[in-house]
């Protein structure tokens, strides 16, 4: 079996991830075996779709065209600490509308507006050798049952401690899986799948990174458009927003030229306030990617323009695909 390096260095330039940092993985191979074992079988084969989305079953979960999601548990329970997801077991997702959700206008002029208005964010008053970032992942990966009916996505968090050569440390660990409907909660929890947190999981620890060079990003519009690929479209860009707020601690002058650059990019529409995962306020854009079948979300601090979420949705029927929250960003002289 070919590794990682051996594949990078015989698709050389072909290679369209060849500059992608890709960490250690939330969950084992071990336990994704474990798992994949449990599920049921058809036909003496089991049936078994990892994907990097939740499958939402239209008519179980009616979310509108542009609705945003939020996590709720059942029964009792509420979140751990105020900004905190909540940490019940059996998560389900429940829709929150737009501020603007039929009609949304285009987002040029609001995210200009918001380029000019932004303010310090905490860690542009910090230095330290390491860049922090704390972030939690839902969707990935999804199990789906055999005749298709009942899913459960598993989600994971993420804490990187990372220099300026790549070098660092990172501590993954295991959230509680959450569903689309209640009964694919209780389904999921019948076969064992979705493991109470009450039975414990692995303490996480410290995976230490290798050196890697790492450019900060730049502030100069033609050099950031770049960046983040905004000639392949809006879709395109979105992912690259993520994947930049979620590796670097973006200054001032560069979160703005981002607001500005995608103010200029075709597509995006305006939805207003929303709530994300964490219970934050922001402001939401959203680019609809015909081609892909696929609509992009993106979540800003109103007063900092950092990065809050970052969502991936189907169009047709509108489901939820994954969903990452950036919790914290921050410089340190401190690894974890």
């Amino acid at each position: 079996m070919f590794g990682a390096e051996r594949t990078r260095t015989l698709l050389g330039p072909a290679d369209p991830a060849r500059n992608a940092a890709v960490g250690p993985p939330l969950i084992s191979a071990r336990e994704l075996i474990e798992r994949a074992s449990a599920t049921e079988t058809v036909a003496e084969h089991r049936r078994v779709r990892p994907t990097r989305r939740l499958v939402l079953t239209a008519g179980t979960l009616a979310v509108a065209v542009g609705a945003v999601a939020v996590l709720q548990p059942f029964g009792e329970g509420a979140p751990d600490t105020p900004g905190e997801p909540p940490a019940a077991a059996g998560l389900v997702l429940v829709p929150v509308a737009y501020q603007f959700d039929a009609d949304p206008p285009a987002a040029g002029p609001q995210l200009r507006m918001l380029a000019n208005k932004i303010k310090d964010a905490v860690y542009d008053r910090q230095s330290g050798r390491y860049m922090y970032h704390h972030t939690k992942l839902w969707g990935d990966p999804v199990m789906t049952s055999a005749d298709g009916r009942y899913h459960v996505a598993f989600a994971g968090a993420s804490k990187v401690w990372q220099a300026a050569d790549g070098t660092g440390s990172q501590i993954n660990t295991q959230l509680e899986p959450q569903y689309p409907d209640q009964e694919s909660r209780d389904y999921w929890q019948r076969k064992g799948i979705a493991r109470p947190a009450s039975t414990g999981t692995p303490a996480p620890k410290a995976i230490p990174l290798p050196p890697e060079a790492l450019t900060p990003p730049s502030a100069v519009p033609a050099e950031l458009r770049k960046l983040l690929k905004v000639e392949y479209g809006g879709g395109a860009a979105g992912k690259e927003v993520s994947t930049l707020y979620s590796r670097y601690v973006v200054p001032r002058a560069t979160r703005a030229a981002v607001l500005r650059v995608l103010a200029d990019v075709p597509g995006f529409r305006w939805r207003g306030q929303v709530t994300d995962r964490a219970g934050r306020n922001g402001a939401a854009v959203t680019f609809d990617d015909r081609d892909h079948d696929q609509q992009s979300l993106l979540v800003f601090d109103p007063r900092t323009g950092e990065l809050l979420a970052h969502e991936l949705l189907t169009l047709s029927p509108v489901r939820i695909s994954s969903y990452q929250v950036i919790l914290d960003a921050a410089w340190t002289n401190q690894p974890g």
